[in-house]
Parts: C-alpha cells; structure tokens; sequence
C-alpha cells in the first residue's frame, strides 16, 4: 500500500486549487506594479508616515515605490498568509481524516506500521508544501521579467526560502496536533495560523511586544528585514525549527500509541 502516493492523490485538487490561487494574485499584482509605479513615491511617504500601520506591515522601513518594497508589502502578504493557510489545513488534517473518514481499519488491516503512516503522511505533507513554493516563486520571477524588472535574486531566494520554513513550521505544528484529535480540525489550523500573523503586527507596533517574534513563525519573514538586511534572523528561524521538530515528534508519540477509531 503506497500511502505517500495516496496521499499526493487525495490533496491533488487542494493543492491545484490553493497554488493557482496565490500564484494568480502575485502575478496580477506584479503586472500592475507598472501602472502604479509612478504613483508609488507619494504613497511610499504617505504610508511610512501612519505610524503603528506602517509597522504593522514594515512599510516604514521600505520605499514602496520600488519593486522590492511593492513585492514584499503586497505579493508577501498574499503569500504570507495563503501559504500558510494551505500548510495548516495540510498539516491538520493528514492524520485525523483516518478516524474522521472511518478508514483507520481498512488501512490498518494492510502489513503497514503506524510509523510508516505517519512517515509517509509527513512527507506528503512537505513534498506538497515544497512544491507550491517552487511553483509561484517561478511564476513571480517569471512575471518580473515579462514586465521588464529587474530580478533581485538574493532577496527573493532569501525571502521565499524564510516563506517556505514558516509553512514547514506551521505545517509541522499541525501535523503534531492532528494526532489528538479525531474530528475536524481546520478551525483549528486555521485559528492558529491567523493568531500567529496578529502576534507578528503586535510585535512589529511595540517594541515591548517584540518577544512574540520568538513565538510566531512570521517573526522571520518580515519582508523589510529580509530585503533591508539581506538575511534571515537566525534566532528566530532556529526556534520555528525546534517548534516543527517538536510538532513532529509529538505526532509519532501520539498516533503509535492511539487507540484509532474504526
């Protein structure tokens, strides 16, 4: 029984939906930077001067009227938020929708072990998440060049790489949750991921509020940060590593030893 194969199968329309989705959104919005292009140098002030807003979004340290400063505030959000979306609904459904569909018992009745079903689940999971990346990372690009623009090749590959570990992460987590619960789970997921984004504009305000950066996994892709600095905060991306990890490891200690519901 080759569950990974499965597993790529059963997601197939989620994925096709999901990644057309926020590739779309990102190629329209690149091809309209043009056309607002002229406009931007007085919105860049405008905006870098509403205060706790435009640190909300680290539009306060970008200029706006730049493709790296556009790309970052409009085509990061979208994928921002819509990748990790897709990774939570991904992570917290892999192993719950056994017992939720009641085919625990069909599949367990196959010479497969619990730890090769998670095994295989997880890495359907990453593959699918991975693979999305690399999908609308080649159509922003892409769209940069057809408008005439010059990529800035750092970075994007920086920036899109810390996107794809905040889906891991995220994705990591949720997979450990997915073990312990036996119903739906996409509130959850979902709920989750939305709390993460808001303690990310919290800890952008306030500097007293800085320390939730260690928290959500949005504390590493601040766009600002990435293309100001041309780097990733280590400290940050080490913690969302330990946090998938654990996310993880929770997951095989748990569903080896559930007691499934047929």
């Amino acid at each position: 029984m080759n569950i990974l194969k499965h597993e790529l199968k059963q997601n197939k329309t989620s994925f096709l939906i999901w990644t057309t989705a926020i590739g779309f959104f990102i190629v329209v919005c690149i091809f309209l930077y043009p056309e607002m292009k002229g406009e931007m140098d007085e919105a860049s002030k405008l905006f870098s001067e509403m205060g706790a807003f435009s640190a909300a979004f680290g539009m306060d340290k970008l200029s706006f009227g730049t493709i790296k400063g556009f790309y970052s505030v409009e085509c990061g959000n979208i994928l921002g938020i819509g990748g990790a979306f897709f990774a939570a609904i991904t992570g917290i459904t892999a192993l719950m929708k056994e017992e939720k569909e009641r085919t625990a018992e069909f599949m367990f009745t196959h010479p497969v072990s619990r730890k090769k079903v998670v095994t295989e689940k997880l890495i359907s999971v990453f593959v699918l998440i991975i693979t999305m990346n690399i999908i609308i990372f080649a159509m922003a690009i892409l769209s940069m060049m057809a408008i005439g623009e010059k990529v800035f090749w750092t970075e994007m590959i920086l920036y899109h790489f810390a996107q794809l570990m905040m889906q891991l992460e995220i994705a990591g987590i949720c997979f450990g949750i997915s073990a312990f619960i036996s119903r739906s789970g996409l509130g959850i997921g979902i709920g989750l991921t939305a709390g993460f984004y808001f303690l990310n504009i919290l800890a952008n305000i306030s500097d007293k509020a800085d320390f939730l950066r260690y928290i959500t996994p949005y504390g590493y892709t601040n766009g600002s940060e990435i293309i100001n600095d041309k780097a990733i905060d280590i400290s940050c991306l080490v913690i969302g590593i330990v946090l998938m990890i654990a996310g993880i490891i929770a997951a095989y200690a748990k569903y080896t030893k559930k007691d499934l519901k047929a």
